[in-house]
């Protein structure tokens, strides 16, 4: 090899080496930020409008709430608990690596119950500005309610268990357990929420919702509506 080859081969591998470390350094800025401070979601149903819409692109807090160490399963210290009316991004209870978003209702210790679409809180009328009643009439069928029977009656108070019978507008009053959440949408006439499946357990809680960084309407009849219908309006707006 000519010195002059020489010198162009160790010119490349000095460039392909500052090229590959700036990649790696990228990857693991990115790995860290996912991991365990932002992460992005995407708004698949409604059943959070009119918070949520389906289009909606989130970048989710997971530091705020304590994110999760990959492989050891242990958390980094939350910068404060959830609160009532948080909204949360949070692990399915049902089907595994899926990821839901609905608003924290009931605390460890709270007494919740629906009187005719009403909800009540430690026996409080609960003033919710935020739900949408599409349907306030709406019944479940026998299996539905014979599953939100199953789960509730433990939880049950001051009811007789024997004559039970809970329906999507009238249920409780249950008591969220220790370590446990109670979560439901937005949308109270469209949400598989809470009221079919139970309480979140903490371990679940993934993030908040931080902004909208994208959203548009994929139901519109325009050509290419994720370029054509964005709702410019919520852009960098922050879920409430």
């Amino acid at each position: 090899m000519t010195a002059r080859a020489a010198a162009q081969s160790r010119t490349f591998l000095t460039w392909f080496w500052e090229w590959a470390k700036s990649i790696l350094v990228a990857l693991v800025v990115w790995f860290f930020l996912r991991t365990f401070l932002v992460e992005a979601f995407r708004i698949p149903s409604g059943s959070m409008e009119n918070t949520l819409l389906i289009g909606d692109f989130l970048f989710v807090n997971k530091a705020l709430y304590g994110a999760e160490v990959p492989l050891i399963g242990a958390r980094l210290p939350a910068v404060r608990e959830p609160r009532r009316n948080d909204v949360l991004v949070f692990d399915s209870v049902e089907d595994q690596g899926l990821k839901v978003v609905k608003r924290l209702i009931g605390m460890p210790g709270d007494t919740l119950s629906m009187e005719n679409g009403e909800l009540f809180r430690n026996g409080e009328r609960v003033n919710e500005p935020y739900a949408l009643r599409s349907d306030p009439t709406r019944s479940e069928g026998p299996l539905q309610r014979a599953k939100m029977r199953e789960w509730q009656v433990p939880h049950l108070v001051n009811r007789d268990a024997a004559t039970y019978q809970p329906d999507l507008q009238d249920w409780g009053p249950i008591v969220v357990p220790s370590g446990s959440f109670f979560m439901m949408g937005d949308n109270r006439d469209s949400s598989y929420d809470g009221r079919y499946w139970g309480f979140l357990p903490r371990a679940n809680v993934r993030g908040r919702p931080l902004v909208v960084y994208f959203s548009y309407d994929p139901s519109s009849w325009r050509a290419l509506p994720f370029l054509t219908a964005v709702r410019w309006s919520r852009l960098f707006n922050s879920p409430e």
